[in-house]
């Protein structure tokens, strides 16, 4: 193929004064025998383009010598797969699946930037958003692969593609750009885009690495993995500091990767299923009985985590099969269809806690206490045999362990530094005296700290399941786990509730289309024995009272339908009124 490029050059060599030439890579010409490189290009001449299309190459020399001056072009959904890899490597040292970095989050991020025209396609989208030329002027539709393609493709291939996607596919700006002022496109990035493209911001990259968790049915839910990013295990805040040297960030580019609030559950979660929708995944794989997130496993655990008695784990499998939540079809995730999409599966379990412990215990602020009171008189004539569950004893336990933990988080959320240690803006004459500065003003903070008499930081703990630790080794009293609900049930079989009433939190639902929610919490309109289970339930899952409330009044609306939908018989008054 050289020698037909190369036949009509007969000039000689400068430097041997041979006629043996060959190509490069970047089109040039050298000599075969003195490897000398000349500045003559070959002149690329082919039919299969008609006369409007243009091809623009990308030379090689002005990166490295924008490389040379401090820097080189980078592009914002580059950093994002920076984030999105230090946050799956993050995962894989916690004990997730090594295939969720390669096999699983990787294709989604590549089928996302094949969607979103960001790379491997025709025509990338950053060329449209400019207004200005596109250096691949081809006239032809992309031709946009399925997902089922993509996932058939071996991994050697899709490095190949990778390597020079960015290079290859995205063009290149104007050369006014600064390379040294941040990404190509980072002020275009902020600009507001269509609802097909599905901009990139930093909770969508949590949104990512929870579809793939979702994806390989790992042991860690939604709550969990917001509950990591919080305590630093899973990299979010300032994670641009751990870019490399040579990729500077502007303004632009600080506005997209810098957060200054935490991500919050519902924003993360109808993201993934916004990306879901988008990537038009098939259905995900099936959640059985013997999977983690299942409701009948995960009551198991919240329950031990609020030290709650082994036996309310029966009457949740009750609940569960009474109201057909255990189904593979109501719990796995089908992207195309909207009625399952909504499907929460730590909330579900904690609303499932929570409409036993109303079923058994009323949580009215009354009946309650007096059940408490029954079960300390039996506790005090019963020495042998596993003591009957006092709920004043455990709310008593509980409160005072929530309210340790609570003034711990918030101490630590005060504590927490937004500002990024790393100083960024800075130009090459800048970078001496911007260190420097930081430097004096780290030695000054270090020794008002001496005198101060700060308490130097703690390691960071090991990230755990469990955020309370409750066993039967621990203080006599403060462990309920195998205690009894004699004093709540009857011994018929199967047991029944000894409560013959119940109360439910609304009467009737909204309409998420006029405000948003199924339903609406105030602690004040409740009881305070079940604004207390709420509390400690939105602590354990790091969300709000007002997700598990709503969960709750979903849940009593299934579990109470014929009774709300049921209409009153007219009397027999009315009736005989009719007939005459």
């Amino acid at each position: 193929m050289d020698e037909e490029d190369t036949r009509d050059f007969n000039e000689r060599c400068a430097q041997c004064s041979e006629v043996n030439w060959g190509l490069t890579d970047a089109g040039g010409f050298y000599c075969r025998t003195c490897h000398n490189v000349i500045e003559r290009t070959r002149e690329v001449v082919s039919a299969d383009f008609v006369s409007k299309s243009r091809i623009q190459t990308i030379s090689k020399g002005s990166r490295d010598k924008k490389e040379k001056d401090g820097g080189f072009e980078w592009y914002i959904c580059e950093g994002f797969q920076l984030v999105l890899k230090k946050q799956a490597e993050a995962l894989a040292a916690l004990g997730v699946s090594p295939q969720m970095k390669d096999e699983v989050l990787g294709r989604f991020w590549r089928h996302y930037l094949q969607k979103s025209k960001q790379a491997y396609c025709i025509r990338p989208a950053a060329n449209t958003s400019t207004g200005g030329e596109s250096s691949t002027d081809v006239d032809s539709d992309t031709d946009t692969s399925s997902l089922l393609h993509l996932l058939s493709e071996s991994e050697e291939d899709l490095q190949s593609q990778s390597d020079g996607s960015f290079a290859s596919s995205i063009s290149r700006l104007s050369g006014s750009t600064s390379v040294y002022r941040g990404s190509v496109d980072g002020s275009i990035y902020l600009k507001e885009r269509s609802k097909e493209q599905l901009r990139m911001t930093m909770p969508m990259t949590l949104s990512f690495c929870y579809m793939a968790l979702l994806w390989l049915r790992e042991p860690i839910t939604l709550s969990d993995l917001l509950r990591f990013v919080v305590e630093g295990h899973i990299p979010y805040l300032n994670v641009f500091q751990d870019f490399p040297e040579k990729m500077k960030l502007s303004g632009p580019d600080l506005r997209i990767f810098c957060v200054e609030s935490w991500p919050a559950y519902e924003e993360v979660h109808n993201k993934m299923l916004e990306l879901a929708a988008f990537l038009d995944l098939p259905r995900f794989p099936e959640v059985t009985p013997s999977c983690f997130l299942h409701p009948d496993i995960l009551c198991m655990k919240y329950l031990m985590e609020a030290n709650l008695p082994d036996e309310l784990h029966a009457w949740t499998c009750l609940l569960v099969q009474k109201l057909g939540l255990g189904e593979a079809d109501f719990l796995t995730l089908l992207p195309a269809e909207k009625a399952t999409s909504k499907v929460r599966h730590d909330l579900l379990a904690a609303a499932l806690i929570v409409v036993v412990l109303k079923l058994l215990f009323l949580l009215d602020d009354n009946y309650e206490w007096l059940l408490s009171d029954f079960a300390e008189e039996r506790n005090k004539n019963n020495t042998e045999g596993e003591p009957c569950f006092e709920l004043k004893k455990w709310y008593q336990v509980v409160r005072s362990a929530l309210d340790v933990e609570q003034k711990r988080l918030d101490e630590e959320r005060a504590k927490c530094q937004w500002r990024s240690e790393k100083p960024l803006s800075y130009s090459a004459r800048q970078k001496p005296k911007v260190l420097h500065r930081r430097e004096v003003a780290v030695s000054l903070q270090t020794q008002f700290g001496k005198l101060a008499g700060r308490v130097p930081p703690a390691e960071r703990p090991k990230p755990a399941s469990f955020q309370f630790q409750w066993s039967e080794d621990s203080p006599a009293g403060t462990c309920f786990h195998g205690h009894s609900l004699r004093a709540a049930v009857d011994g018929c079989s199967p047991p029944r509730a000894l409560n013959p009433h119940y109360w439910l939190c609304t009467a009737k639902l909204c309409s998420p289309r006029l405000c948003g929610r199924l339903a609406h919490y105030r602690g004040v309109d409740f009881p305070q024995s079940y604004h207390f289970v709420l509390r400690l339930f939105s602590f354990l899952l790091r969300v709000e009272p007002s997700c598990i409330h709503q969960e709750v009044c979903v849940l009593e609306h299934k579990l109470f339908h014929r009774k709300l939908t049921r209409t009153p018989r007219a009397s027999r008054g009315l009736r005989k009124q009719k007939k005459t």
